[in-house]
Protein backbone atom coordinates (compact mmCIF):
# COMPACT_ATOMS: atom_id res chain seq x y z
CA UNK A 1 0.00 0.00 0.00
CA UNK A 2 1.43 3.12 -1.19
CA UNK A 3 0.85 6.61 1.56
CA UNK A 4 0.50 9.64 0.03
CA UNK A 5 2.29 13.02 0.71
CA UNK A 6 -0.85 15.14 0.96
CA UNK A 7 -0.90 15.55 5.07
CA UNK A 8 2.90 16.28 5.45
CA UNK A 9 2.40 18.77 2.31
CA UNK A 10 -0.40 20.68 4.35
CA UNK A 11 1.66 20.62 7.48
CA UNK A 12 4.56 21.80 6.22
CA UNK A 13 2.88 24.85 4.36
CA UNK A 14 1.07 25.51 7.52
CA UNK A 15 4.04 26.05 9.55
CA UNK A 16 5.66 27.92 6.78
CA UNK A 17 2.65 30.72 6.47
CA UNK A 18 3.14 30.62 10.50
CA UNK A 19 6.75 31.38 10.36
CA UNK A 20 5.94 34.12 7.27
CA UNK A 21 3.63 36.28 9.28
CA UNK A 22 5.88 36.45 12.40
CA UNK A 23 8.29 38.16 10.44
CA UNK A 24 5.87 40.80 9.36
CA UNK A 25 6.66 43.15 12.69
CA UNK A 26 6.91 46.60 13.00
CA UNK A 27 11.05 47.03 11.63
CA UNK A 28 11.51 50.21 13.55
CA UNK A 29 14.33 48.86 15.81
CA UNK A 30 11.96 48.37 19.08
CA UNK A 31 8.84 47.00 20.66
CA UNK A 32 5.53 48.46 20.11
CA UNK A 33 4.66 49.90 23.23
CA UNK A 34 1.40 48.25 25.06
CA UNK A 35 -1.83 49.52 24.88
CA UNK A 36 -4.26 49.21 27.58
CA UNK A 37 -7.67 48.65 27.04
CA UNK A 38 -9.69 51.11 29.30
CA UNK A 39 -13.50 51.27 29.08
CA UNK A 40 -15.34 54.69 27.87
CA UNK A 41 -16.88 56.17 30.52
CA UNK A 42 -19.58 58.21 29.38
CA UNK A 43 -19.80 62.22 30.73
CA UNK A 44 -22.71 63.53 32.04
CA UNK A 45 -22.97 67.08 31.85
CA UNK A 46 -25.45 68.85 34.16
CA UNK A 47 -27.49 71.96 32.91
CA UNK A 48 -27.39 75.37 34.97
CA UNK A 49 -27.84 75.26 38.65
CA UNK A 50 -31.80 76.04 38.77
CA UNK A 51 -32.64 75.08 35.58
CA UNK A 52 -34.57 71.71 37.06
CA UNK A 53 -37.43 71.61 35.13
CA UNK A 54 -41.54 73.30 35.64
CA UNK A 55 -42.48 69.48 35.40
CA UNK A 56 -41.65 66.23 36.62
CA UNK A 57 -42.69 62.37 36.52
CA UNK A 58 -42.42 59.71 39.06
CA UNK A 59 -43.59 55.97 38.56
CA UNK A 60 -44.55 53.79 40.88
CA UNK A 61 -43.31 50.08 39.55
CA UNK A 62 -42.54 46.64 41.24
CA UNK A 63 -42.52 48.66 44.78
CA UNK A 64 -40.45 50.99 44.15
CA UNK A 65 -40.29 54.98 42.93
CA UNK A 66 -38.63 55.70 39.03
CA UNK A 67 -36.68 57.42 39.33
CA UNK A 68 -36.09 57.53 42.91
CA UNK A 69 -34.42 60.72 42.28
CA UNK A 70 -35.83 63.43 40.53
CA UNK A 71 -35.86 67.51 40.20
CA UNK A 72 -38.61 69.99 39.82
CA UNK A 73 -38.71 74.09 40.35
CA UNK A 74 -40.48 75.70 43.02
CA UNK A 75 -44.18 75.03 42.68
CA UNK A 76 -43.16 72.97 39.49
CA UNK A 77 -46.10 70.20 38.87
CA UNK A 78 -45.10 66.49 40.42
CA UNK A 79 -47.22 63.71 37.93
CA UNK A 80 -47.60 60.02 39.99
CA UNK A 81 -48.61 57.33 38.15
CA UNK A 82 -48.61 54.32 39.99
CA UNK A 83 -48.16 51.04 37.37
CA UNK A 84 -47.75 49.27 40.43
CA UNK A 85 -50.37 45.76 41.32
CA UNK A 86 -51.22 48.10 44.25
CA UNK A 87 -51.96 51.08 46.42
CA UNK A 88 -49.15 53.34 47.19
CA UNK A 89 -49.10 57.21 47.94
CA UNK A 90 -46.19 59.43 47.78
CA UNK A 91 -45.43 61.35 50.95
CA UNK A 92 -42.69 63.66 52.49
CA UNK A 93 -40.84 62.43 55.40
CA UNK A 94 -39.25 65.16 58.23
CA UNK A 95 -42.14 67.85 56.84
CA UNK A 96 -45.35 68.08 55.68
CA UNK A 97 -44.04 69.36 52.82
CA UNK A 98 -46.65 67.08 50.14
CA UNK A 99 -48.27 64.22 50.68
CA UNK A 100 -50.78 62.35 47.60
CA UNK A 101 -52.70 60.40 49.82
CA UNK A 102 -53.54 57.14 48.53
CA UNK A 103 -52.60 56.23 44.84
CA UNK A 104 -54.60 53.30 43.27
CA UNK A 105 -53.53 50.83 41.06
CA UNK A 106 -53.59 52.50 37.66
CA UNK A 107 -54.52 55.83 38.99
CA UNK A 108 -52.41 59.22 38.22
CA UNK A 109 -52.45 61.67 40.86
CA UNK A 110 -50.55 65.19 40.62
CA UNK A 111 -49.09 67.49 43.19
CA UNK A 112 -47.62 70.85 43.46
CA UNK A 113 -44.16 70.72 44.46
CA UNK A 114 -43.24 73.09 47.68
CA UNK A 115 -42.14 76.41 46.70
CA UNK A 116 -39.23 76.78 48.35
CA UNK A 117 -35.71 75.50 47.20
CA UNK A 118 -34.28 71.98 48.83
CA UNK A 119 -34.45 68.48 49.17
CA UNK A 120 -37.07 66.74 50.35
CA UNK A 121 -36.78 63.13 50.93
CA UNK A 122 -40.23 60.88 50.29
CA UNK A 123 -41.78 57.70 51.53
CA UNK A 124 -44.65 55.46 50.71
CA UNK A 125 -46.20 55.75 53.80
CA UNK A 126 -47.72 52.05 53.32
CA UNK A 127 -44.21 50.78 52.49
CA UNK A 128 -42.20 52.59 54.23
CA UNK A 129 -38.87 50.92 52.69
CA UNK A 130 -39.89 52.68 49.24
CA UNK A 131 -37.70 55.74 49.32
CA UNK A 132 -36.91 59.02 46.95
CA UNK A 133 -35.77 62.67 46.97
CA UNK A 134 -37.57 65.66 45.21
CA UNK A 135 -35.03 67.90 45.21
CA UNK A 136 -36.35 71.58 44.33
CA UNK A 137 -34.53 73.83 42.90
Amino acid sequence: MRRTAGPAVALAAVALCTVGLGSCTNSGGGTAPARSRTPSVPTVTAGPTGAAPATARLIIKDFAFKPAALSVRPGGTVTVVNEDSTTHTVTATGSKAFDTGSIGSGKTVTFKAPGKAGSYPFICSIHPYMKGTLTVR
